[in-house]
This record gives C-alpha cells, structure tokens and sequence, in this order.
C-alpha cells in the first residue's frame, strides 16, 4: 500500500510504500495529488519512501507506475526516492539522467535530508517568461542553462492560451547568448516543446546579439511556418509591437 506522509516541509509531498504496492495504490494516492497539480497549475515536489516495511510491487503496481509516468513527468519539480533496495537506487540513478526535474535518491536514514533536499530546490530555472496576453505574444529570456522543467511551465503558461485563442501572433526570444541546457533530459523537452508548438506561432522575433546568420537556420529547421526577424539585445519594445502584429 500507499501510505501519505505527514509533517514534510511546505511544498513537499511525500509517500510512503508499505507491504506490497498495487495498482489501486497508484489510483488512490498518487493519481488525486497529480489530479490535482495539473487542475491547479502548480509542480509536485515528490518524497517516495521505500522503508524497511516495503516488500514488493505487484504486477499491476509496477504497470501503473510504469503508466502513470510519463504523463506526470511534466508535473515533477523534484523527485527525491529514499531507499535502501538495491535494485531501486541502481534503477533512479539510472533513469534521473533523462528525468524533466531533479532528482535524487537517498539512503533509508536520510529521509529528513531527502525532504529538506526538496524543499531547498530553486523555484524557478533558467528561463523567465511573459504571456502578453492583450497582444498574443510570449516573451523568454533565459538566464541560464535551460532545465526541462522550464519548458513544462512554458507549455503550462501557453497551451490554455492556445487552445482559447488558437495561436500566439508571436514568440520573442530575449537573450544576450545562448546559455545551453543543464541535462539531456532539458535537451528533449525543449525539443519536444518546439515539435508540438512550431505551428502554432506567426512571428519569431530575436533581441539578440548573437548573430542571426547563426540562429535562422536552426531556427527555420523548427518554425516551418513563422517568419523570423532580427533585432538588438536592446530593442524589445520593437521586438515585441514587430511580434504583435503576426
């Protein structure tokens, strides 16, 4: 079974495996909470505890999980798996380096490091973000390396948008350099944001200083459909009225 636990630091949730772990556990505790972050907008920081009381996952169980887990991936801000199974921290260590948020796994007497662990996680990453929702256009600015997770809360900012209004006149990407990624796992989801958004945007407009001979073509790969156009790192206010009129 599923157990909730009680008395973690604010904004962290945590269960606790007991016995053998079925997939009515799955349907009963952690379904509502990412029933819940997903309806109310907000990120999960999860604590799985696997104590010394855990025994096994059923068959159902280890489906449900294997289920339930790319679609709440997206909703992760943290994930912090505390255990002293063997073939448990060999499978997180594993699977952290593709995970959207990050991740760790903790020895059984660091429950209360894990949790504080959590607690302690930067709120936002390396990518601030604007919805200039009277004219229907998203402003980025990265301000360091791109994590998964900021391209989650960019579809979490857009897509109810989108699917009110249809499409965004225009993207307009705000940046000094090009920071990079943080892991392979940010690496894909900003792939995976471009794929499902691409035809979706009139207008890409670059307040940059890299040059766009060296963007536009990697961008074009992307936004088959948008015009794209240069302007300076400080010229955002003509940046964005360009934007606006896609």
């Amino acid at each position: 079974m599923l157990e909730l636990i009680e008395d973690l630091p604010d904004g962290v949730v945590g269960v606790k495996a007991v016995g053998t772990v079925t997939r009515e556990d799955y349907i009963q505790v952690l379904e509502p909470l990412m029933d819940t972050a997903r309806r109310e907008g907000h990120k999960v920081r999860l604590l799985y505890y696997f104590g010394p009381e855990f025994e096994r996952f059923s068959a159902g169980g280890a489906w449900e999980d294997a289920r339930m887990a790319p679609s709440s991936l997206r909703l992760m801000e943290g994930c912090a798996v505390v255990s002293d199974v063997h073939w448990i921290r060999e499978s997180v260590n594993f699977a952290r380096l593709l995970m959207p948020c990050p991740m760790r796994v903790f020895a059984s007497d660091d429950r209360d490091q894990a949790a504080a662990w959590l607690a302690e996680l930067p709120q936002s990453g390396g990518l601030t973000r604007r919805l200039l929702t009277d004219i229907g256009v998203l402003v980025v600015e990265p301000q360091g390396p791109l994590r998964a997770t900021d391209f989650d809360h960019l579809a979490l900012l857009v897509d109810p948008w989108i699917e009110s209004e249809g499409e965004l006149n225009g993207l307009v990407i705000h940046a000094e350099h090009f920071p990079g990624w943080e892991s392979i796992g940010g690496f894909i989801r900003h792939a995976k944001f471009l794929r499902d958004h691409h035809r979706k945007i009139d207008r890409v407009a670059l307040a940059t200083d890299i040059k766009l001979a060296e963007l536009a073509p990697h961008l074009a790969e992307h936004f088959v459909k948008a015009e794209i156009r240069s302007f300076g790192y400080d010229e955002l206010d003509a940046a964005v009225a360009w934007a606006a009129e896609g």
